[in-house]
């Protein structure tokens, strides 16, 4: 069967065929997409995983680096200044070999509201580990 869909929503199937245990979830423009879809899947009962609505991007990255230390699978999403936001907990599940699966939507930083895409969020993490 053919499917159409969004990046976002690819990302969420991908996501929901690797079955994580643990998703640790902040929305943030253009990933909330991705999300919304998995929260969709675990209410349905169609992933069988943790889904934790957390208050912020630092606490998705705590809380996928609190669960991967127990050996579970992980995931979280994120974007341009949300991944700015969690960029100290990038650097202890770096420094830790925590493996964390994580899809950054890039986004550009710019000052003010800016939607476009653009590859310096991603670029700011590429030394982290």
């Amino acid at each position: 069967m053919l499917t159409i869909a969004t990046g976002n929503k690819a990302v969420a199937a991908a996501v929901k065929d690797a079955c994580p245990s643990v998703v640790a979830a902040y929305p943030i423009t253009p990933q909330t997409e991705i999300v919304e879809q998995i929260a969709e899947y675990v209410s349905k009962g169609e992933m069988k995983a943790q889904y934790l609505p957390v208050e912020s991007e630092h606490s998705a990255m705590a809380a996928c680096i609190g669960a991967g230390v127990t050996g579970v699978r992980t995931f979280t999403a994120t974007s341009s200044h949300g991944l700015l936001y969690m960029h100290e907990m990038v650097n202890w599940a770096a420094g830790a070999r925590i493996p964390i699966v994580m899809a950054n939507v890039n986004r550009a930083l710019g000052p003010g509201w800016n939607v476009w895409a653009e590859h310096t969020d991603s670029l700011q993490e590429r030394d982290t580990g």
